[in-house]
């Protein structure tokens, strides 16, 4: 049981461990170029929105389809396949020049990195049963992970300083065929005799709902959202979410069992995972605008600054762990929450003093991501540890389907309120010879990075006051948002100890 790792087993790990960099990097980096992408593709606002948010909602799409199909054909078989089909959608991502295509090959992308995720943590599970052996495998899993999200948007800043913008994406097609290669020689092969058909009804209705909600936001103030169209979307949004739950409900082996969410320890947990994707994580895609566009940093020097926000979760969850054993999920979390919330409230005030800078932005930049190491590997625990050992797998889905959807609605719902703040100190402007349509076009190339004082006969500080007043309000929804679901997440765990809160999992394990 203690015995050192095989080299096949050292191998199935490297190739576990690369795919993990690749699936983390392309959330993280991408952020980084998302300027440059505006200038070079011609991208307006909603079309950047879609560059980050068709991989989160790909990814939330496959999940579960994933983890049956790896089930059933073979977890190796289905690894392998993902990490090559992660390699192809990189190399069309980094080949084409039209915003649109770059679009739908970021979805493959993200179906392609569902795929890989749910694989991971299969054949780890598989490769590593017990013991030292299985802590140091899922121990290795972990930090890479962090150190994929961590170091994104340093990587991606470098690499396009010295590289191009389309190397962010063609480094995985690389990377992909080394990962492959130790994937053939390392993993071995596993699969559940037991598995069953697809949820297909779960799948298609899920998506549709997360697809449509966030089309929603991103077009809603384009076509009006009280337009015939708009309210149209909406309701389809609103029907698939029911016909999910039914859809649920109905099946034989269904992707959500939602009697766990009577599991007060589980349920409290995902309220965790929502806080932190309503705040910490989606504000990573905007933040390097901030920083370049409001502060003026080129973009290596942002990534840098950026390094404040994303390097305390990779250093914090070995303390978080240590306080969840002590005080129990149910303080850790919602005092994690709090604080992402008062980093959040720092940022805010760094952002409006004279001459704000990196340094005004540091101490709130790291207090939020002190809040995220406390939270992140906490939430994890205590969902598959509030649960039986046969529903882990369950409950670590649906814990991961709560952090992309919450991921997905929220880069799209940040970004209406960016442009919503940025519009608003524009019109607060005298600017009589630009009309209300022109106006909002302006207001949202103005949230993309874009200084266009020359086209429109702006001055460079009217900008600047203007992207500070959209920023302000982000930085106050993420503020407002993580402290309720930290409010929701204390009610909900309860504030007497675990032993006296109705379980839905009578022998679920106390972490």
């Amino acid at each position: 049981m203690n015995q050192p790792i095989n080299r096949r087993s050292a191998l199935a790990l490297s190739a576990v461990c690369l795919s993990t960099a690749m699936f983390g990097l392309e959330i993280s980096s991408i952020p980084a170029i998302l300027p440059t992408l505006e200038q070079v593709l011609g991208a307006d606002f909603k079309q950047l929105q879609w560059i980050m948010n068709a991989y989160t909602i790909a990814v939330t799409a496959v999940l579960m389809a994933a983890g049956t199909l790896a089930d059933r054909y073979g977890r190796k078989r289905v690894f392998i396949a993902g990490i090559a089909a992660f390699g192809i959608a990189s190399l069309i991502c980094g080949l084409t020049d039209n915003a649109s295509v770059l679009i739908i090959a970021r979805f493959l992308q993200g179906m392609a990195g569902g795929v890989m995720l749910i694989c991971q943590i299969a054949v780890l599970s598989h490769q590593f049963p017990s013991g030292r052996q299985r802590g140091i495998a899922f121990s290795w899993w972990g930090i890479i992970f962090g150190v994929g999200l961590g170091f994104g948007p340093i990587v991606g800043g470098a690499t396009v300083a010295l590289l191009s913008w389309e190397w962010v994406f063609l480094v995985h097609a690389v990377l992909a065929v080394v990962a492959v290669a130790l994937a053939f020689a390392g993993v071995q092969e596993s699969r559940d005799p037991g598995a069953e058909r697809l949820d297909v009804a779960g799948i298609v209705t899920l998506s549709v709902a997360v697809f449509c909600l966030a089309y929603f936001i991103t077009q809603g103030p384009e076509l009006g959202f009280t337009s015939p169209s708009a309210l149209s979307i909406l309701g389809l949004a609103v029907l698939s979410l029911i016909g999910f739950v039914v859809a649920e409900k109905v099946s034989p082996r269904p992707m959500f069992d939602f009697s766990v969410f009577r599991n007060r320890d589980f349920s409290g947990a995902l309220f965790g995972s929502m806080g932190m994707n309503i705040s910490f994580w989606p504000f990573m895609i905007y933040l390097p605008i901030w920083f370049q566009a409001g502060l003026g940093y080129d973009g290596v020097t942002a990534s840098i600054a950026l390094l404040a926000y994303t390097l305390p979760p990779l250093v914090i969850p070995p303390f978080a762990e240590r306080l969840m054993l002590r005080f129990r999920p149910g303080i850790v979390i919602p005092a994690g929450l709090f604080t992402i919330g008062l980093g959040f409230l720092m940022m805010k005030i760094g952002s409006t003093v004279s001459g704000a800078s990196w340094l005004t932005m540091l101490p709130g930049c790291v207090v939020a991501g002190m809040g995220i190491g406390f939270t992140n590997t906490t939430v994890t625990n205590a969902a598959t540890g509030a649960v039986t050992p046969e529903r882990v797998g369950m409950a670590s889905g649906i814990d991961t389907s709560a952090r992309m959807i919450s991921l997905a609605i929220n880069i799209a719902l940040m970004g209406l309120i960016l442009v919503e703040g940025v519009l608003s100190a524009l019109q607060s402007a005298p600017l009589g010879h630009i009309a209300g349509t022109e106006l909002r076009v302006l207001a949202e190339k103005i949230s993309a990075g874009g200084m266009l004082g020359s086209g429109y006969g702006l001055s460079e500080s009217l900008i600047h006051g203007a992207l500070k007043e959209g920023f302000g309000w982000v930085m106050l929804y993420g503020m407002a948002g993580v402290w309720l679901s930290a409010v929701a997440s204390l009610l909900v765990f309860g504030l007497r100890a675990k032993a006296e809160t109705t379980l839905a999992c009578p022998t679920a394990k106390s972490s």
